[in-house]
């Protein structure tokens, strides 16, 4: 098998490279719409919790797209703790308007969500993987 055939380009370079415009594409979206959050507040010249947490998902969002730049593998874990992050800001800017049924049932999947995290967590160190994505004989 030759390693200079159409498919090894497709699998080395325009895969790779797609995926580079992709992250690209994200991060730059990313930014924006944190610049987008960053002017609004200074135009209101008021900062709340929900701003704030607004801001650590923009944080995580970037960091995730570094990560994936980085190493070409995302933790499954990753988009768990910005999905809970949302939710804590979801309960945050609706508190008051949400009835005490659908704050529980929101808490309730936060919740879920963290035992996800700890599941996989677990996961991982009980069943490692090699690099290769095989389990390993324990």
């Amino acid at each position: 098998m030759t390693t200079n055939g159409p498919r090894h380009w497709v699998s080395t370079r325009l895969i790779p490279g797609l995926e580079d415009a992709g992250l690209l594409l994200i991060l730059l979206a990313i930014l924006a719409s944190g610049l987008e959050s960053v002017w609004g507040m200074l135009i209101a010249r008021h900062i709340d919790l929900a701003d704030l947490l607004l801001l650590f998902i923009y944080l995580e969002l970037v960091t995730m797209v570094r990560m994936y730049w980085s190493s070409r593998k995302l933790p499954v874990r990753m988009p768990l703790y910005i999905a809970m992050v949302a939710i804590a800001r979801h309960i945050v800017v609706d508190a008051n308007h949400n009835a005490y049924e659908g704050i529980l049932l929101i808490s309730i999947s936060a919740l879920v969500l963290a035992l996800a995290v700890l599941a996989i967590r677990f996961g991982h160190l009980r069943l490692p993987y090699t690099d290769e994505g095989h389990q390993r004989d324990a």
